[in-house]
């Protein structure tokens, strides 16, 4: 596989990429391209791979095999003082949205912003916008633990934006969230899409991902299974797994 650069219209590629753990494969030859502006859900049950992919796209993980270029960037080759400068151009919201527990919600998204060269007023803007975007400004003064689980998902993806990164990638945004809460998250985040960021969301929730009617990608076993440029949960998945119970 040659080393030319990906497109600057490809905010990911994934080029036969495999992880293994010991005598483990967490991925197996995947292959995957995401396109500026697109809303991509990555599907699948809890140890499929999904977790593992991600860390890969935000450098946590480098493959045994294969290739991972994010944002024009080989992050397969990069050295480790490189990453912080392509993380500034991500967003990044973990699947335990951990927000600074000494910081009220305001402190949480102005500390990243700083961190990177924000000035003060910069900052009080940048602040402002989004807490506006993801509507939690009656919340900027409370601390983490006064915030309802939805309150803190929306402040970890206020966090994530704060800095207007053209990709933003969500590991599992909804778990342990209610229905609606988990509608809203999904909602905020496709508002965010349309505002012009590449979003992917990893998921193993059916109903907001048959909701959202978006690019559904379907990981099982650590390979991609299927691929739908708009869809639903795949009933592969469920063919496969009810050939495993049986």
């Amino acid at each position: 596989m040659g080393g030319a650069k990906v497109a600057i219209q490809t905010m990911v590629a994934l080029k036969q990429v495999s992880v293994v753990y010991g005598e483990q494969h967490a991925l197996r030859r995947v292959n995957l391209q995401v396109e500026l502006g697109e809303f991509v859900f990555l599907v699948g049950a809890t140890g499929a791979g999904k977790s593992t992919l991600f860390k890969l796209l935000y450098g946590a993980l480098r493959p045994t095999e294969g290739e991972v270029w994010v944002l024009g960037q080989p992050l397969h080759q990069l050295k480790p003082r490189e990453l912080p400068f392509l993380r500034r151009r991500m967003g990044i919201v973990p699947q335990h949205y951990p927000l600074l527990s000494h910081k009220t919600v305001w402190e949480n998204i102005a500390y990243g912003l700083r961190a990177i060269g924000y000035n003060e007023r910069a900052v009080r803007e940048r602040v402002a916008k989004v807490l506006a975007l993801v509507g939690l400004n009656l919340q900027a003064r409370q601390m983490p633990h006064q915030l309802s689980g939805g309150e803190a998902q929306r402040a970890a993806i206020a966090r994530a934006i704060a800095n207007n990164p053209p990709l933003l990638i969500a590991d599992e945004p909804t778990a342990n969230l209610d229905p609606d809460t988990s509608w809203e998250i999904i909602d905020l985040l496709m508002h965010i899409n349309r505002r012009g960021a590449t979003v992917i969301v990893s998921t193993h929730n059916r109903t907001i991902v048959d909701r959202a009617c978006q690019r559904v990608v379907a990981i099982d076993r650590g390979k991609i299974i299927s691929d739908v440029p708009r869809g639903g949960y795949p009933i592969e998945l469920d063919r496969l797994h009810a050939t495993v119970l049986l």
